[in-house]
């Protein structure tokens, strides 16, 4: 998974999570996470989302995306085992999470562009080829 934005760009190794399930797991449980891993929620439709830190072990960063997949908020260092609401807004095909921290590290912006098969090649900013 790929995301651009003026002046970088930067390259995700992320888990899919696409069912009810699996976006319920997420990355609960897990001690650790590689720097550039992380995982991508994927909703069937453009919805209003918001996250908790339930049984969540380490610090995340989440960057919410419309389904053009441009990012449309994001909610850095969230508190593990926090049961806070964290909210992405509406009209929010995905969510990506990765360490805490990263995303200011990188300088991800609002506005950045993600380039993954689940956004529609007809909808994406930038489709995959």
């Amino acid at each position: 998974m790929d995301l651009r934005w003026q002046g970088g760009k930067a390259r995700f190794a992320v888990e899919v999570a696409d069912d009810f399930e699996e976006r319920a797991r997420g990355l609960m449980f897990r001690k650790e996470m590689a720097r550039f891993s992380g995982m991508l929620f994927v909703y069937p439709e453009p919805a209003k989302v918001a996250f908790w830190m339930k049984n969540t072990l380490i610090p995340l960063d989440m960057v919410f995306l419309d389904e053009t997949g441009t990012v449309v908020s994001i909610h850095e260092k969230a508190i593990p085992g926090d049961l806070t609401p964290i909210p992405g807004g509406d009209n929010i095909l995905a969510v990506m999470e990765v360490n805490g921290g990263l995303v200011r590290k990188l300088g991800i912006p609002l506005g950045a562009q993600m380039r993954h098969p689940v956004f529609s090649a007809e909808k994406a900013v930038w489709p995959c080829r």
